[in-house]
């Protein structure tokens, strides 16, 4: 009776053991995900903001004053947001269906 008991124990902690090293190997793969993520958002804003002084540049030389470039480019950016604050509710409705598609996709 106590072998059996001792082998129930032994077979419970093993499972703690090898649950602990799930979970980490899972938080470490989370992390890693989230830092490219990071990564990949950081280069692209730099990417985005570079572009925009660009073209604020190269607009100034079409309209003659560099604040006129500047202003057409940031009068774009308002309209965008803009926009995208009035269809909100849609672009969300939108990027959920997409989510829970692809969530669904991996648990298959």
């Amino acid at each position: 009776m106590d072998s059996l008991i001792e082998s129930v124990t032994g077979y419970v902690e093993t499972r703690i053991a090898l649950l602990k090293i799930e979970i980490k190997e899972e938080v470490a793969k989370g992390i890693a995900r989230a830092l490219v993520y990071v990564i990949m958002v950081a280069v692209f804003t730099l990417f985005v903001m570079l572009a925009s002084i660009a073209v604020a540049y190269k607009v100034a030389e079409w309209v003659g004053g560099t604040f006129g470039g500047f202003a057409i480019v940031a009068a774009f950016y308002l309209l965008t947001g803009v926009m995208i604050y009035l269809f909100r509710d849609s672009i969300t409705e939108k990027l959920e269906l997409r989510l829970e598609e692809k969530m669904k996709k991996k648990k298959e």
